[in-house]
């Protein structure tokens, strides 16, 4: 979220903000009486203090957060948000834990002038629901992409909020750290195309789609995964960075070198 940039109602008390770096999603799910709960609220220092100026214009303030993976990115706050439970699955907080200066360097370096004392201070959330007052939120965990990586369903709305996995602007981005990164991908990927009731997709990179985008973009992962482990030249649109490019030759190389 930019100052000036709209922010999308996707559905009924869902909105949706895309900052102009990286095309980044922030989802706000608004509940009872003006609380929310805040996924992902990105990216930069500037984008959070903006959207803390909508947030407030609305009557509305976080009473949860979620991180949807523990990358520096998708672990941000404001102080401006408050101090609530901001939650991630058990598996994400403990790579937070175990990788923080790692991701605090990333911050720097990409996004500086953040507030690092509220940074990625996330606690495991125990069960496969959300805890707050407001809409269900039901978690889908896997390891695609990131270990703990944790889409949201909010099934009163149709509303899936899948972190940084179908996208229409980023192939597949596997965890290469992984002992089985294709494997992996591929059972996350399966995890979320057989979620329920979904009418709106968001990614954490790109843009929001309707149901037949969905499944579109399920099946353009799929040939992506086959065509790279097959080790075919891949024509995907995506592949029009030169660091999406970059990405997919790691992936070629890790497929070579099993």
């Amino acid at each position: 979220m930019i100052p000036g940039r709209p922010v999308d109602e996707i559905a009924p008390g869902v909105f949706v903000a895309t900052a102009e770096k990286y095309t980044t999603t922030t989802t706000v799910v608004a509940g009872d009486d003006g609380g929310c709960l805040l996924i992902d609220p990105a990216v930069t220092a500037a984008d959070l203090a903006a959207l803390a100026g909508w947030l407030s214009e609305r009557g509305l303030h976080p009473v949860a957060g979620w991180s949807t993976h523990p990358h520096w990115d998708h672990l941000l706050w404001s102080a401006a948000f408050g101090e609530v439970p901001r939650y991630a699955t058990p598996r994400a907080v403990a790579v937070v834990a175990r990788e923080l200066p790692g991701l605090v360097s990333g911050v720097g370096e990409s996004a500086p002038g953040h507030d690092l004392t509220v940074f990625a201070r996330v606690e495991p959330l125990l069960d496969r629901e959300i805890d707050w007052a407001g809409p269900r939120a039901v978690v889908h965990a896997h390891d695609a992409h990131a270990p703990g990586h944790g889409a949201v369903l909010l099934p009163d709305a149709g509303v899936l909020i899948a972190g940084d996995m179908l996208s229409d602007i980023e192939i597949p981005l596997l965890d290469l750290e992984s002992a089985e990164p294709f494997g992996d991908y591929r059972q996350g990927l399966e995890i979320l195309a057989a979620v329920p009731g979904v009418d709106r997709l968001v990614p954490g990179h790109g843009h929001v789609g309707d149901r037949a985008e969905f499944r579109r973009r399920v099946d353009a992962d799929r040939r992506y995964l086959d065509g790279t482990e097959a080790g075919a030249d891949v024509a995907d649109p995506r592949l029009s960075q030169e660091w999406l490019r970059t990405e997919h030759a790691r992936h070629r190389e890790r497929r070579r070198s099993r």
